[in-house]
């Protein structure tokens, strides 16, 4: 049923934007969705109020109450607040701008309600993208837009209304970036690597951070993963830092839509050169990166105590990433982030120094190659690591899964990671750090997890293995061949039986040749 109405909102919401590239409708949807959210769950919030002065029974009743009273009460904001859904003054309520959506100065209305409910919620202070006043739609456009998120309707329970909120936005998110191509992926993470990426880490509580965090899709999923788990909101605290200002402002809105609280920094700003977050550990850390940017070197930057395990290169920032993550973890803590290949292997300039010292220091705990085809923005083969500050079992091993077969098509261009893909990764995972020997139980009905090599699929490599290969961390090289089921028949009777069938299949073809040149001599045209 959902994921009709998204399909439906989102081919409505596509095709009215016309010829407005998407990278600037995606802030004009999204925005808009998310004022209708608050709107309603202040609503909604308001229609319950209504009910509880008026019932005997029930702590908010309200004894002698008049039409004045019922109205100076229902603007008491401590009301909302208490429940986490936003005060939303008169002017900017969704149904004052449905009713004026045909008028010629909706663009300047819907700014408006968004300055005065950024007045009234400091929370949201800056975060609202006030740009609709010269949206770039043709005439009546905007007015219809607003008319068809008006159809989303988020009901009066709160966590059901969130969560149908945060799917449509999420499938929102999706649809954008694909339409985006190249440029979506900065701002998005598909949904099957966040996934893995949680399912591995286990980010149950404590302090999660994600440094270029893009629309915050990696705190959505720790969240869901906590609450899947038992655990509940409020677990984990969320920072992040973002540059892109829009994207910004995006997952704050992604985030506070959730009744997520977090902390983006200040402002947005570049992680290395204005870090938002300089004094903080976290517990976890989750990062999808740019992919090896060569301009982000600036002079201030030599010399920083970052950089434990050596300078990264000017001309790529993948190695400054990782030990940017490495120096923002806890003494406990873990990271998993997601890169370009190529930094498994590389030995340009430094990086091959540094991936040494960070073996060396035993701060490499799992590699994951993934499948090809899983990005929007690029082709580039990814992989996987996971970093441990200090690991408590598993010293001088290094864990080498090779994910690439996992990987099933969506469509002609997409791929992704199931449940049951990402399912094996993280329970091979959570088997190996337990030890050898050690059983992990799982749901009840299955058996216990015990580690073992797969061949084609994972093995535990100690590191004076890893340096024999010059410390190149690409799980192929090391998970070997997947094995063959051998069904102990020799090379010549294999062959024998091999050649039959292909040539009971080459007659099979002979014969519909024949038969295709007769039907087509039947029709004239013979050859």
């Amino acid at each position: 049923m959902l994921q009709d109405i998204q399909k439906t909102l989102w081919a409505a919401a596509d095709k009215l934007r016309a010829n407005v590239d998407a990278a600037e409708y995606k802030h004009i949807a999204l925005g808009l969705i998310f004022l209708k959210f608050i709107s309603d769950s202040f609503a909604a919030r308001r229609a319950e109020l209504t009910r509880r002065f008026a019932d005997e029974n029930d702590e908010y009743f309200l004894h002698d109450c008049d039409d004045e009273m019922l109205a100076e009460e229902l603007e008491e904001r401590d009301y909302y607040r208490e429940v986490n859904v936003f005060w939303v003054p008169e002017a900017a309520r969704w149904e004052a701008l449905r009713a004026n959506a045909k008028q010629a100065d909706i663009g300047k209305r819907i700014d408006d309600a968004l300055a005065i409910i950024e007045v009234e919620n400091p929370r949201l202070k800056g975060i609202l993208d006030k740009r609709y006043a010269r949206a770039p739609l043709p005439d009546g456009k905007l007015g219809e837009l607003v008319d068809l998120i008006s159809t989303i309707g988020f009901g009066e329970d709160q966590s059901k209304a969130r969560d149908i909120l945060g799917q449509v936005y999420e499938y929102f998110l999706g649809q954008f970036a694909s339409a985006e191509g190249k440029k979506g992926g900065q701002f998005y993470t598909p949904q099957s690597i966040v996934k893995t990426l949680v399912a591995v880490l286990d980010p149950h509580q404590g302090k999660v951070y994600d440094p270029c965090c893009g629309s915050g899709g990696m705190f959505v999923q720790s969240e869901k993963f906590i609450e899947a788990h038992g655990g509940k909101l409020g677990d984990v605290s969320i920072y992040g830092q973002e540059s892109n200002p829009t994207t910004w402002r995006l997952a704050a809105m992604n985030l506070a839509i959730r009744g997520i609280d977090f902390n983006l920094g200040r402002e947005p700003g570049d992680t290395f050169t204005k870090n938002q977050h300089p004094d903080l550990r976290a517990d976890f850390i989750l990062a999808n990166p740019p992919f090896n940017i060569s301009d982000w070197w600036h002079g201030s930057l030599e010399g920083d105590s970052r950089w434990v395990y050596g300078t990264p290169p000017q001309g790529n920032a993948n190695y400054a990433w990782l030990q940017h993550m490495l120096y923002h973890l806890k003494p406990t803590g873990r990271a998993g982030i997601v890169l370009a290949n190529g930094s498994m292997s590389s030995s340009q300039n430094s990086e091959g120094d540094i991936r040494r010292a960070m073996l060396d220091a035993d701060v490499v705990e799992v590699m994951i190659a993934l499948p090809g085809q899983l990005f929007f923005n690029t082709q580039i083969p990814a992989c996987l690591w996971f970093l441990a500050k200090t690991k408590t079992t598993r010293q001088g091993e290094v864990l080498f899964i090779d994910a690439r077969k996992l990987g099933k098509m969506i469509s002609r261009v997409q791929c992704e990671l199931d449940d049951e893909g990402i399912s094996r990764i993280a329970n091979t995972v959570l088997a190996w750090r337990a030890g050898p020997q050690a059983q992990v139980p799982l749901a009840a009905g299955e058996e216990n997890l015990v580690y073992q090599d797969v061949a084609g699929f994972c093995r535990s490599v100690k590191l004076a293995e890893i340096a024999e290969h010059g410390h190149v961390l690409t799980p192929g090289r090391y998970v070997g061949a997947e094995e063959v089921e051998d069904n102990d028949e020799d090379f010549a009777t294999k062959m024998t039986a091999l050649s039959e069938k292909l040539g009971e299949q080459m007659a099979k073809g002979a014969e519909l040749d024949q038969l295709i040149r007769q039907k087509l001599g039947g029709l004239g045209y013979e050859f």
